[in-house]
């Protein structure tokens, strides 16, 4: 039978494993960050061959590049700021959440972590957002070319002729995607990627509310919009339910 197959096990024992399981994990990659830290620190990487963390992190070690890319940003942070090493092993950070992190200093560390201890990555964002308000001088609808450009790592990978490897095909591109970001207190950013016909429906919503709203602030149209629609949408749902109760009385 394979190791893997857990059929056999009672349900507290495999819930208890699974429980240590993760504890272990946590420590695991609390100490793998450490390594990598000292590593990237000590330039180890170069006389392996590789021209930087990243390539090495990737070509040796097997990460993938957004594996690559957390790990190494987390462990220049925590190295940093050690008491993280010590929030991830005992699973009160998650590594999303240490990125996010990015104003932690030794000097504002213990209150920082102690805030954002055992919270999802949104609420993390919530707790910045309300701690450190951003300008809200960023378009709520945003448009972008049929191809975006690609992210790349944070350090240039190694060069491929230089380890007598195929040159790499073309690197796909990482595609936008909506996000509400919250900025400050009750205050959040839009992001969304739109169709011409989307906007251009925009548009016309805000020419048709110019006796309303003569400035077309996109915030306020759309804040009208969803009013008009949640109207609508309510006052056709609460009609078909009519619809139908009028028909099971008429049985």
């Amino acid at each position: 039978m394979s190791k893997y197959s857990l059929t056999h096990l009672a349900d507290g024992t495999l819930l208890r494993d699974l429980t240590a399981l993760v504890a272990r994990d946590r420590a695991n990659i609390a100490d793998l960050l450490a390594h990598l830290a000292e590593v990237d620190a000590r330039r180890l990487f170069v006389p392996a061959g590789y021209p930087s963390m990243h390539a090495y992190c990737e070509q040796e070690l097997g990460f993938s590049e957004d594996v690559a890319n957390k790990r190494i940003r987390v462990a220049r942070k925590a190295r940093e700021v050690p008491a993280l090493f010590a929030a991830i092993a005992d699973g009160r950070l998650h590594l999303s959440g240490v990125i996010l992190l990015a104003s932690l200093t030794p000097d504002n560390a213990g209150e920082l972590i102690t805030a954002a201890e055992r919270k999802s990555k949104a609420q993390i964002e919530a707790l910045l957002a309300a701690r450190l308000p951003r300008s809200e001088e960023i378009p709520i609808v945003e448009t972008f070319s049929a191809t975006p450009p690609a992210f790349g790592p944070i350090e240039p990978s190694i060069d491929p002729a230089a380890r007598n490897q195929p040159a790499p095909g073309p690197v796909r591109a990482i595609p936008r995607r909506s996000k509400v970001e919250p900025i400050a207190r009750e205050r959040y950013v839009l992001r969304a990627c739109v169709g011409q016909a989307t906007l251009d429906k925009l548009h016309r919503a805000q020419s048709l509310l110019s006796h309303k709203i003569p400035n077309g602030d996109l915030p306020a149209v759309l804040d009208r919009v969803l009013d008009l629609a949640i109207e609508s949408l309510e006052k056709r749902k609460f009609s078909e339910w009519n619809r139908f109760d009028t028909a099971w009385l008429d049985k």
